[in-house]
């Protein structure tokens, strides 16, 4: 008789898989520049507001955030409890409780982060401008 592993006799060793540690950054450095963007007030939002296994403001060793001079916020976790698109979710959400929605968007620059940039209003002024 064989088992799983193709030998005979005694138990299959069951290998784990390493623990995926994730590194998102959100990159807040332009708004932040022009004081729009409250880079402290953002860290602070996401350690009261980012939900590991179901619960808020309980990150242990789970999940760290740092900010950085530049006004990049790091998020560093040690397995995969959120997505990318969480991530997204809370910063659009942070944007709409301050009313900076309106003049800011996140935009996608690599799989690991976001950068937070002015819409471009540029067209429309000069269109406008024609008339």
């Amino acid at each position: 008789m064989t088992n799983a592993a193709g030998s005979k006799g005694g138990s299959a060793k069951v290998l784990k898989k390493p623990v995926q540690k994730k590194k998102y950054i959100i990159d807040a450095s332009t708004p932040s520049r022009d004081k729009i963007f409250d880079s402290a007030a953002f860290e602070k939002f996401l350690h009261d507001r980012l939900k590991i296994n179901g619960r808020t403001g309980q990150l242990g060793d789970i999940v760290t955030i740092t900010r950085s001079d530049d006004h990049k916020i790091t998020i560093n976790t040690n397995s995969h409890v959120f997505s990318k698109r969480y991530m997204k979710y809370l910063t659009k959400k942070f944007m709409k409780k301050h009313r900076i929605r309106d003049w800011l968007r996140v935009v996608a620059t690599d799989p690991q982060s976001y950068e937070i940039r002015y819409f471009n209003i540029s067209n429309e002024v000069e269109e406008e401008e024609e008339e």
